[in-house]
């Protein structure tokens, strides 16, 4: 049962050939993921555009059902022009309030203020003088005398 050297050589030859075959075939790419299309419009409708000429493969399809939901996804995103005019108008409301809200504090600290010049006058009536107090009476001058 030896076997001969042509046979090893042969078989040696198609186990190499065989390995390069399966190492030199393309490799699989990987299907593009939701963000990855939502990021890249181009591919996006490439994949689109696939799936629409083949209406079989578009059910079962993972690009394809990808490509579904990255288009509702961008669907449901807002224009970001009615974006920053919904923003201006929050600002110039926002504004509005603010303004309002300082009009009623200051009328509210005015209406507490008391306004010196607004009062009415009281006539101030002179009071008489009083008499003066035993304890106020000026001490009796002793004089000394010399002995």
């Amino acid at each position: 049962m030896s076997r001969s050297a042509k046979t090893i050589i042969a078989c040696g030859c198609l186990g190499a050939i065989i390995l390069a075959t399966a190492a030199c075939s393309p490799r699989r790419i990987p299907p593009m993921t939701v963000n990855d299309l939502m990021e890249d419009r181009v591919t996006l409708d490439g994949v689109l555009m696939k799936c629409n000429q083949n209406q079989f493969k578009a059910h079962s399809d993972v690009e394809c059902v990808n490509a579904r939901i990255a288009i509702d996804r961008l669907a449901s995103r807002s224009d970001p022009a009615q974006e920053a005019k919904r923003m201006e108008e929050f600002e110039h409301t926002r504004d509005r309030l603010r303004l309002a809200q300082e009009k009623q504090r200051k009328d509210r600290e005015a209406k507490s203020k008391v306004d010196v010049y607004s009062l009415p006058l009281v006539p101030v009536e002179p009071t008489s003088p009083q008499p003066p107090s035993p304890n106020d009476a000026a001490p009796p001058i002793v004089r000394e005398s010399n002995p």
